[in-house]
């Protein structure tokens, strides 16, 4: 629901949301011009939390925004997000004017799938939007042995982000359109050392190149494919 008439939050935000902690912001630390990494306060002990598990904040009296979860820790009471500053809309807003202190209500948490341990392999891809799912992943593919690397098509101010929030096997792309390109996809050496069935992709962030990362993988391989667009260009509130 990332859009809905005031009346109609209101009623979700009343019901439902008083059963939800109230979450306190405790750490704000800028990674980059437009990449932050937001800690929050909390009694989360009762929640469920899965890999990828996000929760829906209200940025404004008629929009909603849905946000990864990067890292939790229930016992010591903190959950932290790793949000893109981008664009001018009502999301980037929000978490820009968030100081210690501010303190906000959200939806229960859920979870996209994007991991099963089964597989041997991963790769991520990504950009902006997906650091927190990495960061999210990380410890999952760390402790169940997997081999795995990471893929981002990043903005030249970004492109340090992944190695101070310590993601390992990283590999960056400038953000120049490249993953749009079929053929120069085709062409990237991972492809035919994916070509077995042990592999799964897990695919986020900008839509275009989610779509087209996806054409090429099941033209070329028998990988497992998790997907999910976080946005499109000229899309709103995808």
């Amino acid at each position: 629901m990332p859009s809905a008439p005031k009346w109609l939050f209101d009623v979700v935000e009343r019901l439902l949301l008083p059963k939800i902690p109230l979450m306190e912001v405790s750490i704000v630390e800028q990674l980059s011009p437009s990449v932050k990494r937001i800690q929050f306060k909390g009694a989360f002990e009762t929640l469920q939390f899965q890999v990828g598990s996000y929760l829906d904040f209200r940025v404004s009296g008629t929009e909603a925004r849905r946000y990864t979860i990067s890292y939790i820790d229930p016992q010591k009471e903190i959950l932290e997000f790793i949000v893109h500053l981008h664009g001018e809309g009502p999301g980037r807003w929000f978490m820009d004017r968030l100081k210690i202190g501010n303190k906000t209500v959200v939806s229960a948490p859920r979870a996209h799938k994007c991991y099963e341990k089964s597989f041997k392999k991963y790769l991520v891809f990504g950009d902006e939007t997906s650091l927190a799912l990495a960061c999210s992943l990380l410890p999952a593919l760390v402790s169940n042995n997997h081999e795995f690397s990471f893929y981002f098509e990043l903005a030249q101010a970004n492109q340090d982000v992944p190695e101070l929030l310590g993601i390992p096997n990283c590999t960056v792309f400038a953000k120049n359109g490249s993953f749009h390109n079929e053929k120069w996809i085709s062409n990237l050496p991972f492809m035919e050392s994916s070509a077995s069935n042990d592999t799964a992709f897990v695919l986020t962030g900008n839509a275009k190149s989610v779509q087209v990362f996806k054409k090429v993988i099941k033209a070329n391989t028998k990988a497992k494919i998790f997907s999910q667009g976080y946005w499109l260009e000229g899309k709103k509130g995808l």
